[in-house]
């Protein structure tokens, strides 16, 4: 089983005659995932080479959809452009939209996450490195041949840690993990991911990575309290921040306690989750915790 994403998906891509497009496509397509277009206007009826495959590029996601049956979009579309793409995909009736784009107006991402929202379509998001179903299905550049299929669930503010934690955690594998973004606005949260892996069968444990800022893990920590059975580890980066900085990537302002990397730790850990101080640490606590 798995979280979101399937050995089913069909996937477009928005922005994949572009050149990050290109260079992730071809990841992509070469982790077996089911890429069955291109979105680019001004490139519609043209066809993209990706070594063994031939993928048509289309004008709209809409035409996309009806000509491939794709399900996913993955925006690989410039900051300016991003909130126009993500509404024409959520026009389309896309049911899951990840959006890698970084640097993108926080009033175009709570723009486009809420009307997103309304039209039923789930975004990934943005800031983020997307997500994979290890041996069936990889939406965005989380690399694709560190782990394998497995029973952990892994959800993340910070790319570089998931990769960090599928990592050490191969042996054991996953079966979904999902960078949600860390950016003030996302579309996804731990909260929804929390749920999604307490409903997945397959997934035995879950590891939740958190940063600095905000109070995201303190709220995912009061869910757990109230839904979540499975085990649950957890990481929160940033014990080392000083205090009263903007902290970049989270979009984190850290003040006295409130949004600490240690408050989250302690929220965390008044629900019972066992919290690492480093992310190797963590990773040994989530093989103690599935008996791996």
């Amino acid at each position: 089983m798995a979280i979101f994403l399937t050995k089913e998906s069909k996937i477009l891509v928005q922005g994949m005659t572009g050149a990050e497009g290109v260079k992730h496509t071809r990841r992509m397509l070469a982790a077996g995932t089911e890429v069955v277009g291109g979105v680019n206007p001004r490139k519609a009826g043209q066809n993209v080479a990706f070594d063994d495959r031939s993928v048509p590029v289309f004008g709209s996601v809409r035409e996309g959809m009806e000509a491939t049956g794709a399900d996913v979009s993955v925006v690989f579309v410039p900051p300016a452009f991003a909130k126009a793409a993500v509404i024409e995909a959520a026009d389309a009736g896309i049911g899951l939209a990840v959006v890698i784009t970084e640097g993108i107006p926080v009033h175009d991402a709570v723009a486009f996450t809420s009307y997103a929202k309304d039209k039923g379509t789930r975004i990934i998001g943005p800031n983020c490195p997307g997500l994979i179903s290890p041996g069936q299905s990889n939406a965005g550049i989380i690399p694709a041949d560190i782990t394998k299929p497995g029973r952990i669930g892994l959800v993340s503010k910070s790319g570089t840690l998931t990769y960090q934690l599928m990592y050490e955690l191969r042996d054991i594998g996953f079966s979904s993990c999902v960078g949600i973004g860390g950016d003030p606005v996302i579309g996804t949260t731990h909260i929804d991911c929390l749920q999604a892996f307490e409903d997945d069968p397959d997934t035995e444990l879950i590891v939740l990575i958190g940063e600095i800022g905000g109070d995201a893990e303190e709220r995912a920590a009061a869910y757990i309290r109230e839904h979540v059975t499975k085990p649950v580890v957890g990481y929160v980066a940033g014990f080392t921040a000083p205090e009263g900085r903007t902290m970049g990537h989270a979009g984190a302002i850290v003040s006295g306690s409130s949004g600490t990397a240690q408050a989250k730790k302690a929220a965390l850990e008044a629900v019972g989750v066992r919290v690492g101080s480093t992310p190797t640490e963590t990773a040994r606590l989530a093989l103690e915790a599935i008996g791996g």
